[in-house]
C-alpha cells in the first residue's frame, strides 16, 4: 500500500493567509497561494493553490489549482492538477480533478470525478 506523504506548508512562504480569527463572506479570486485558517462562505476562483487548515470552516464552491483540505469544506471542489484530504478533513461536496488524494480519518460524502490533466500528461 502507498504511504501517503502530508504536504507541510510554511505559512511565512505564503503570500496570503485568512487567520483563525477572519470571518469572510464573499468571492476571492487570485494567482498565488492561500490559507484559510478561519470561516469562509462564498465563491472561490483561482489559478494558485488552496490550503484549508484544521480549524477552517468552509462553506463555498472552489475552484483551484490544487486544493489540500485538513479542516471542513461544504461545496464543490473543482482543481486542474490536484485535491488531497488531510488528517480529519471533511468534505461534503463532490470533487474533480486528475488526482484526488485521502487520507485515512478524513470524511466525504460526495462524488468524486478524475479526469486527466490537460494536455494528457499525468
Amino acid at each position: 500500500m502507498a504511504e501517503i506523504h502530508e504536504r507541510r506548508v510554511n505559512e511565512n512562504k505564503l503570500d496570503t493567509v485568512l487567520a483563525e480569527d477572519i470571518s469572510f463572506e464573499g468571492e476571492a479570486s487570485f494567482t498565488k497561494e492561500l490559507m484559510i485558517k478561519g470561516r469562509y462562505n462564498g465563491k472561490i476562483r483561482a489559478t494558485g493553490d488552496l490550503y484549508i487548515a484544521a480549524d477552517a470552516d468552509v462553506e463555498a464552491d472552489i475552484v483551484a489549482a490544487s486544493v489540500y483540505v485538513r479542516g471542513r469544506v461544504r461545496g464543490s471542489i473543482n482543481a486542474t492538477t490536484r485535491v488531497e484530504l488531510q488528517g480529519n478533513a471533511e468534505v461534503v461536496g463532490d470533487i474533480t480533478a486528475p488526482k484526488i488524494v485521502m487520507d485515512t480519518g478524513c470524511r466525504f460524502d460526495g462524488v468524486s470525478r478524475m479526469r486527466p490533466l490537460k494536455g494528457g500528461a499525468s
